[in-house]
């Protein structure tokens, strides 16, 4: 594996992290703290994966399930720490077992009753993640609540003042 493949983007979500969180100062534990899915559970994923295409030769379907849920765990664990979003990325656990079966279903025998739970997991995931990301987009709205009730007030008097002058203008 070439070297720049791998570290290129290593450094860039270093660099974004660094932009995000200018505040922190770098030590050890703060490595660790904040980027222990890079290091300890997106590794073992991809090292399922290597398993199945490199060594096994796609013989044993079974270890991309586990694969497939650590590498997708991985991913949501480390947007979740970056950002410090877990009350929204939370149904990314359900989604990391649909992706698991996923891969067995597409590289083993495609058996169609794995589409099942595929699907009852896939739209759980995205339908909790639709809930939770519009309700903490109103949240954010509604934390600002004197803005928003002056927001409203100016709203309702303008739709008032507007009817008003269509209604004289019929009348008259």
């Amino acid at each position: 594996m070439n070297r720049s493949a791998f570290l290129g983007p290593i450094l860039i979500l270093l660099g974004i992290f660094l932009f995000l969180k200018g505040e922190i100062t770098f030590s050890t534990g703060t490595i660790f703290e904040y980027f222990w899915p890079t290091l300890f559970v997106i590794p073992v994923g991809v090292f399922f994966h290597w398993l199945y295409f490199f060594i096994l030769h796609r013989r044993g379907v079974g270890v991309l399930v586990p694969g497939g849920i650590l590498l997708t765990a991985g991913v949501v664990c480390q947007i979740s720490m970056l950002f410090d979003i877990w009350h929204l990325m939370w149904p990314g656990f359900m989604l990391a077992a649909a992706v698991g079966l996923f891969e067995l279903y597409w590289f083993g025998g495609r058996n169609k009753w794995l589409l099942i739970p595929i699907n009852i997991l896939t739209v759980m995931s995205l339908l909790f993640f639709t809930i939770f990301s519009i309700g903490s987009l109103f949240s954010g709205i509604f934390h600002n609540q004197p803005i928003f009730a002056a927001l409203l007030i100016v709203v309702g008097l303008a739709l008032m003042f507007m009817r008003g002058r269509e209604t004289s203008k019929y009348q008259g």
